[in-house]
C-alpha cells in the first residue's frame, strides 16, 4: 500500500477515538501527538505538522458537532477534513478539453519521466482517447528505444528521431502526425540538477509546443526536497502540476506530497507501482479516505468499469440472479479482478477492509491461487465449464489436474469455491439474510454508512 506505515499509524490513532468512553482534552492531546508522530515519520515538514495538529486541536476543543453526529464521529471528520486540506483540498482532475491536448513532461534525470509518459499514455487510451508519444530527449541514448517499447506495450504511436540533436526540430518534424491525435505526451530531457542550459532547452520547446499541461515528474523518495524542486521548476518552466512517482516504495512520500501541496504545484497523478497501469489521478479526499481505512469506492468502481463493460456486467448479473452461474462466470469474474490489480490494493479501497490485518504472505497466496485456478479452467472443456457438476467425476478431476499441472486437491478446491459462490448467490436472492452470511464469512462493511453520514461520500 502507498504510505503503508502512515496509514497504519493513523488508523491506530482513530481506533483510540472509537474505543474511548468520551472525547475530552486528554484524548485530543493524545490524538494530536499520535498524528504528529505519524506524519514526522513519513518525512513531512516539522512546521507543517505543527500547523496541522494545532488546527485539529483547536477545532476539536472549540467546535460542537452538528445535529445527528456524535462528538467521536465529528472528531474523526475533523481529522479527515484537515488532512484533505493539508494535501491540496478537492484535487485537480485533468480533462481533455481540446484536441490535440498537449502534455509536456519535465523533471530531473532518474525520476521516471519516460516510464510515466507510457503510464499516462495507457491512462488516456483506456479512456477512449487516441494517444501519441513523442521523445525529445537528445541526451540519453536509450530514451527513444525505451519509449518505443512502452508504446508497443500499450499499443500507441511513438515518434522521435535520435539523429536530430534539437528538440524543437524533432517536434516540428512530427507535428502534422501528432496533431491527428486526441492526446500528445511529450517526454523531455533531464539533468542531475536544474541547470541554465536545461531551462533554456525546455523553454524553447515550451514556446514551440504551447502545451496545455506542463507536468513536473518527481520521485517520492526525495521527500521534503520536492518543495524546492517544485518551486524552482514552476518558476522557470511554467509548470501546471506535478506527478509523484515511486509512492509505493518509500516512507518519504508524505514529505513529497505535502511539499508540493504547499507550493501550490498541484499533484495531478501519483505512481503507485511498477506496472504500466499503476498510475492514479491524485484526489486528496480519496487518498485520505484510504489512509484512514474509510476505503475508496469511487476508484474501485472506476477500476471495475475498466475491467468489465457495463453491458457484460449487466448480462452476468442477470444470469447469476436466474441461477445460471457457472465456471465461465467465475472465470470472467476472476479475469476482471486480475485486471483491477492486486488483492491487497483492492482491499484497501473497500471501507473497513484496509483495517483487516491480513499478512502479506496470505495475500500473495491468494494471487497465486487465482493463477492456478485459471490454468485449471483452461484445461476444462466448454461443457465442463458450463456445467461444473459434470466435473465431480474422479476420472475427470484426474484428467484436468494432469492437463493443468495442478494437483487433484487444487481442482477440488476450485470446485468447492464454485459451490460456495453459488450458495452465496442463492442466499442473496432471498433465501436467507445477507447479514448472517457476512458474519459467517467474517466480512464486516462497517464504515460505509458512517462515511456517507459524515459527508465523506455522496
Amino acid at each position: 500500500m502507498v504510505l503503508e506505515n502512515l496509514g497504519e499509524k493513523l488508523r491506530e490513532t482513530l481506533a483510540k477515538i472509537t474505543g474511548s468512553v468520551l472525547v475530552d482534552e486528554k484524548l485530543v492531546n493524545e490524538l494530536v501527538k499520535d498524528i504528529q508522530r505519524a506524519l514526522l515519520q513519513s518525512d513531512v515538514n516539522v512546521q507543517l505538522v505543527f500547523n496541522l495538529s494545532k488546527t485539529i486541536k483547536q477545532r476539536a476543543l472549540k467546535e460542537d458537532p452538528p445535529a445527528g453526529m456524535s462528538r467521536k464521529e465529528y472528531l474523526i471528520k475533523i481529522v479527515y477534513d484537515e488532512l484533505v486540506k493539508f494535501l491540496g483540498g478537492a484535487g485537480h482532475k485533468m480533462s481533455v478539453s481540446k484536441k490535440p491536448y498537449r502534455i509536456f513532461l519535465v523533471g530531473l534525470f532518474g525520476n521516471g519521466k519516460t516510464t510515466t509518459a507510457g503510464k499516462l499514455g495507457k491512462f488516456f487510451s483506456k479512456r477512449g482517447h487516441k494517444v501519441a508519444l513523442l521523445q525529445t530527449d537528445i541526451w540519453r541514448p536509450a530514451a527513444f528505444e525505451q519509449l518505443t517499447q512502452l508504446g508497443k506495450q500499450i499499443n500507441v504511436s511513438v515518434y522521435g528521431d535520435p539523429k536530430l540533436k534539437d528538440p524543437v526540430k524533432i517536434y516540428r518534424k512530427f507535428k502534422e502526425e501528432l496533431d491527428k491525435n486526441d492526446v500528445v505526451i511529450i517526454d523531455t530531457a533531464g539533468r542531475d540538477a536544474l541547470s541554465d542550459d536545461l531551462v533554456e532547452e525546455l523553454n524553447q520547446l515550451n514556446i514551440e509546443v504551447i502545451p496545455d499541461e506542463a507536468l513536473l515528474v518527481i520521485s517520492a523518495d526525495i521527500g521534503q526536497a520536492a518543495e524546492v524542486q517544485a518551486a524552482k521548476f514552476a518558476e522557470t518552466c511554467k509548470v501546471t502540476g506535478v506527478i509523484i512517482t515511486k509512492m509505493e516504495g518509500t516512507a518519504k512520500g508524505g514529505g513529497a506530497l505535502s511539499a508540493c501541496a504547499v507550493t501550490n504545484a498541484s499533484v495531478k497523478f501519483i505512481g503507485v507501482g511498477e506496472k504500466i497501469d499503476d498510475l492514479e489521478e491524485f484526489n486528496p479526499e480519496r487518498f485520505v479516505g484510504r489512509l484512514l481505512g474509510m476505503g475508496d469506492l469511487d476508484t474501485l468502481l472506476e477500476k471495475a468499469r475498466e475491467a468489465i463493460s457495463e453491458e457484460k456486467a449487466e448480462d452476468l448479473s442477470q444470469r447469476v440472479m436466474k441461477g445460471d452461474f457457472n465456471l465461465i462466470d467465475l472465470y470472467e469474474q476472476m479475469a476482471a479482478m486480475k485486471k483491477m490489480g492486486s488483492i491487497a490494493k483492492l482491499m484497501e479501497m473497500i471501507p473497513g477492509f484496509s483495517q483487516v490485518k491480513l499478512p502479506k504472505e496470505a495475500l500473495n497466496v491468494q494471487e497465486e491461487k487465482l493463477k492456478k485456478w485459471k490454468h485449471i479452467m483452461d484445461s476444462m472443456t466448454k461443457d465442463e465449464l458450463d456445467d461444473p457438476e459434470t466435473v465431480m467425476n474422479p476420472k475427470r478431476i484426474d484428467r484436468i489436474a494432469a492437463g493443468s499441472g495442478a494437483t487433484v486437491g487444487d481442482v477440488r478446491e476450485l470446485l468447492k469455491q464454485y459451490r460456495m459462490s453459488k450458495k452465496m448467490i442463492k442466499v442473496l436472492k432471498g433465501g436467507g439474510k445477507p447479514d448472517k452470511l457476512m458474519r459467517k464469512f467474517g466480512g464486516k462493511m462497517k464504515g460505509l454508512g458512517q462515511m456517507k453520514g459524515m459527508g465523506f461520500g455522496s
